[in-house]
């Protein structure tokens, strides 16, 4: 059955204590923000989930019929938030590459054991396509897609590395925005606004180096939302983003509708230890968080389910930080236990006439229909991908933190499918995010 799926929207997926954001600006174009595969989430009893699986299936496709991903951003080049890169490169065209300069900067500095091995196929990646731009350039052509690369930052060792020589429209950073993804344009559909990282941080601890934005999706009825993501930063480097744009006029590019919790739900966002090893609240960003948040706001937090109390020395995600941010937001959701730790099920943000909202459907009627309907020999294996994605879900109800029109038919199967499947059909004559 071809089944119009929403146009626009975000995915986050259930990976345990880790990034993978899926941003779905159209039927053709669509984003990946961090990665992070699980190879145990192939076995049958592991709640996490293969994304690079989920997207060689969901994603459109060129014209050769390899799936295509329009831009892949890293925010940073921890193993939580590129894991499974050089799977998803060999599998996936990727249009355009967004990557910041710390990764050169560290790859020639440390040594093998401080970067996974998909950071140094990302960084080889990035680096061939630094030549291709150049080489495409210097022969008058408009690089292909393929061979994209942007580079968002400033280091301070620029000149010793060849992402140097790009021009300027292959290089961003603070304060600037971006619109056209992989030769798209996309004015009026995808607004990114660059928030870091900061040129003074370019030496500093790698997580203080993410790449933070904020990115607007805009639905052609006009309805949008804004989704904050800050990769791993912590307290300081947050508030000099908030501060910053306040000075320079830039508070429109604050706002949140949806908030990615920096760092996994660390208690860094808003805990400064002392020497005495005493954790202490600062006030100053959660104020600054709730300053820009939108009505029924959303934060979620990418990680495994919140524990019932921290211990000494604990890895995010901290209870204390979801305590801190179920005060602020109107909803706090943990990927690992949506709608239930026992069977996690992809978390879909979808932008549409109606709003902008999370995806929360009945739907154990809808998924005996599309069991049936993925028995027949035409559905083939995609569609009966998404009956076993449904049927596993079970009884997802969930109380609404909005009330909203149900819809029918079609209206309802869309639904359906999204909660289950992490927004798309995964048909190649529809494609990620109709």
């Amino acid at each position: 059955m071809d089944v119009e799926l929403p146009a626009m929207g975000a995915v986050f997926w259930p990976v345990g204590s880790g990034d993978s954001t899926t941003l779905v600006v159209s039927d053709q174009v669509v984003m990946q923000v961090d990665l992070r595969d699980m190879t145990k989430a192939d076995a049958d009893d592991s709640p996490e989930t293969p994304v690079v699986d989920h997207l060689v299936e969901a994603l459109p496709t060129t014209e050769d019929g390899k799936p295509y991903l329009a831009v892949f951003a890293l925010t940073h080049a921890d193993q939580d938030h590129c894991r499974g890169f050089a799977e998803l490169l060999d599998r996936v065209v990727i249009g355009e590459l967004w990557a910041t300069p710390r990764l050169w900067r560290e790859y020639e500095q440390s040594d093998d054991e401080a970067l996974c091995d998909d950071a140094k196929a990302f960084q080889a990646e990035a680096e061939r396509r630094v030549a291709a731009v150049k080489a495409a350039v210097k022969a008058g052509r408009v690089p292909a897609s393929g061979d994209r690369v942007v580079v968002f930052g400033y280091d301070t060792e620029h000149t010793k590395h060849a992402y140097d020589e790009l021009p300027a429209e292959y290089k961003s950073g603070p304060g600037k925005s971006i619109t056209t993804l992989d030769g798209h344009d996309c004015m009026g559909r995808f607004h990114a606004f660059i928030h870091a990282p900061f040129a003074d941080d370019c030496a500093a601890a790698r997580n203080e180096t993410s790449l933070a934005m904020q990115v607007r999706l805009t639905d052609v009825s006009g309805q949008s939302a804004q989704l904050l993501l800050f990769g791993d930063l912590a307290h300081d480097t947050i508030m000099k983003i908030f501060e910053t744009s306040e000075q320079k006029g830039h508070q429109l590019y604050l706002a949140w509708d949806l908030l990615l919790a920096p760092h996994h739900c660390s208690k860094k966002v808003m805990y400064v230890s002392t020497f005495e090893g005493k954790d202490v609240l600062q006030q100053d960003v959660l104020d600054a968080f709730s300053r820009y948040a939108c009505d029924n706001s959303v934060i979620v937090s990418s990680s495994r389910v919140i524990p019932d109390r921290d211990e000494p020395g604990k890895n995010p995600p901290h209870r204390m930080a979801a305590n801190r941010y179920t005060e602020i937001a109107d909803e706090f959701v943990c990927t690992m236990s949506w709608p239930d730790a026992d069977a996690p099920v992809p978390l879909v943000f979808t932008v549409d006439a109606s709003g902008a909202y999370l995806v929360r459907e009945e739907i154990v009627a809808l998924a005996s229909e599309m069991a049936t309907k993925a028995a027949a020999p035409r559905s083939g294996r995609r569609l009966a991908a998404i009956a076993a994605a449904a049927a596993a879900v079970g009884v997802v109800v969930g109380a609404a933190a909005q009330a909203r029109p149900r819809g029918d038919g079609p209206e309802r199967l869309r639904k359906a499918i999204d909660a289950g499947r992490g927004g798309s059909a995964p048909a190649s004559a529809v494609g990620f995010g109709r």
